[in-house]
């Protein structure tokens, strides 16, 4: 089925819901493939920041930046903000000794060890092993994994995800970690932090498919290589030394060798009165660090505004240009394309930007529109991170980030999911706008994944400022109900930062431009609409968006 009779007709009757009563253009299939196909090319080497991948990356967005009429985004006067990273490749070594038994760990095959302080090395030995259940630590469910026991100077080991809390009828509970979706302390990046707070030596994640929602075969993939970190003058001191991952395997051996059940362990785990268990262990470890100072650089354009009371307000269109480079250790095919992640959702960044561009003058958005394109998001949302920390506009003044972290290559969808669904008065406007396409916004169908967690607007929501991430339906036109589900599992289990994540042949790009359409009318209502959009109550990032609205900041 073609996607414009389904797509076009809904749009015209819906353009007087809008703040602004321009029709774009709708998105061209074609061209956001042969985008896709250009960013996900051999030529571009991966996109590995600070390669010649990123060099090339780089001049083509710049390129079709200029070829728009899109002002650059800097003020100096430049399409490129500088983000300084350091690149730390770790060769790690990790032993437990039990009594008289002594328990080495292989690296890859039982762990994935790396350390984020920018030295050249670091080593402990005989540190004290505690298990820390969820390694969680919030006051708001009253809930303490390190009550009672000081863990400065040791390694704690804990399991991934948040805890499964069940009501009186054996359900999850929405009321306590938010049911069946991860919040925050759901997160690595969360357990690293929390471990650092603590003082602890070294922080050990047990690695479960399930619950981190992919195998560790992505762990491997991502940590076992060059990891970055934004470049402070104090070389992260405050970090862990060692930071890291066990296998379900290797980690089923530790506790068993100390005489414990992982399982029991595990299950205590998921009660407030569960306290840390001292395993009987002791651990030594040791990361010999390769240091390379990196200037990588975030790309963006600027479209002012038409209107010269609000031109001086933004609203942020934001994809990572980023993927994981090359590997030259690998046998056969060593580059890393990203096709799916992210050169998809950097070729639907231009094409809404092609299609705003392309409106007359005087249909333009009153307010600015900044087209950022972040690197660094597969090395923990660095670019992202670094932008909200150092912003060239207000924060104060930036209405939103509307993200796109991918793209549906497929077809045309009767819905489409919105990552944090709840968070925002964005779910609205974008529930009218959807409807206007014949379609509805759903919940993410897996928040357990985190997913919202994971990409570059929660490093702007953790500042303030509202974002908006929304992926592909689950109801495709023409398809069988499980298509979604087989296309997404697929795409985990064999692509997901993998050398194999190339444009496919059945990539048709239909659902993408179907997207891009909404994505187009969502940024324009923001940007002519008198009202702001705001986070919802009780949502934890209102009190800094208030705070940052007053403070003006």
């Amino acid at each position: 089925m073609s996607i414009r009779p389904f797509l076009l007709l809904p749009l015209f009757l819906f353009s007087s819901a809008l703040s602004s009563a321009a029709v774009p253009a709708p998105a061209s299939p074609a061209r956001l493939l042969e985008r896709t196909r250009v960013l996900a090319s051999d030529e571009l080497e991966g996109r590995g920041p600070g390669t010649r991948g990123e060099e090339r990356t780089v001049r083509y967005l710049e390129a079709e930046f200029k070829k728009l009429g899109l002002q650059p985004g800097n003020p100096d006067g430049t399409y490129v903000q500088a983000v300084p990273l350091i690149g730390i490749t770790s060769a790690p070594t990790l032993s437990f000794q039990i009594g008289a038994k002594a328990l080495p760990m292989v690296p890859i095959n039982d762990f994935v060890g790396f350390s984020t302080r920018a030295v050249e090395s670091v080593a402990e030995k005989d540190t004290e092993v505690v298990f820390v259940g969820y390694g969680i630590v919030a006051p708001e469910f009253n809930w303490d994994d390190y009550k009672g026991v000081d863990v400065r100077g040791k390694t704690v080991v804990m399991l991934i995800n948040d805890p499964p809390i069940t009501d009186a009828r054996g359900q999850l509970d929405p009321a306590v970690f938010g049911g069946n979706a991860m919040t925050y302390y759901g997160r690595w990046t969360y357990k690293y932090e929390i471990a650092a707070e603590k003082g602890a030596a070294a922080c050990l994640i047990v690695h479960e498919t399930g619950p981190a929602a992919y195998p560790f075969g992505v762990v491997i993939t991502s940590w076992s290589r060059e990891n970055f970190e934004l470049r402070t003058p104090d070389r992260n001191a405050g970090h862990v030394a060692l930071s890291g991952w066990l296998t379900l395997d290797a980690t089923r051996k530790l506790f068993t060798t100390a005489g414990q059940s992982f399982d029991a362990l595990k299950k205590a785990a998921t009660t407030r009165e569960f306290r840390p268990v001292p395993l009987g262990a002791r651990a030594s470890f040791s990361v010999k660090n390769t240091l390379r100072p990196v200037d990588s650089r975030n790309v963006l354009a600027l479209l002012p505004g038409r209107d010269p009371q609000k031109r001086n307000e933004y609203v942020i269109y934001n994809a990572h240009w980023d993927h994981l480079g090359i590997d030259e250790k690998l046998r056969g095919d060593q580059i890393y394309n990203g096709a799916a992640d992210n050169a998809a959702g950097t070729a639907v960044l231009l094409e809404i930007a092609q299609a705003i561009t392309a409106l007359p003058p005087a249909e333009r958005p009153a307010r600015s529109l900044l087209f950022l394109s972040v690197t660094a998001e597969e090395r923990g949302l660095l670019g992202a991170r670094y932008y909200a920390q150092n912003p060239l506009y207000p924060l104060a003044r930036t209405l939103a980030i509307i993200n796109m972290d991918g793209a549906n290559p497929f077809g045309p969808t009767r819905d489409l999911e919105v990552i944090g669904h709840g968070a925002t008065t964005m779910d609205g406007i974008a529930a009218s706008i959807a409807a206007a396409q014949g379609r509805e916004v759903l919940p993410d169908r897996r928040p357990d994944r985190g997913s919202y967690f994971r990409s570059d607007h929660f490093e702007f929501a953790k500042v303030g400022v509202p974002g908006f991430y929304a992926k592909a339906g689950k109801n495709y036109v023409g398809q069988p109900a499980d298509f979604a589900d087989r296309k997404v599992n697929e795409y985990i289990a064999r692509d997901y930062h993998q050398p194999s994540d190339e444009v496919k042949p059945d990539w048709t790009f239909e659902g993408a431009a179907q997207d891009t359409d909404f994505l187009v009318r969502l940024g324009l209502h923001i940007a002519g609409d008198a009202t702001w959009p705001e986070w919802t109550a009780g949502n934890p990032f209102k009190a800094r968006r208030d705070a940052m609205r007053a403070a003006g900041r």
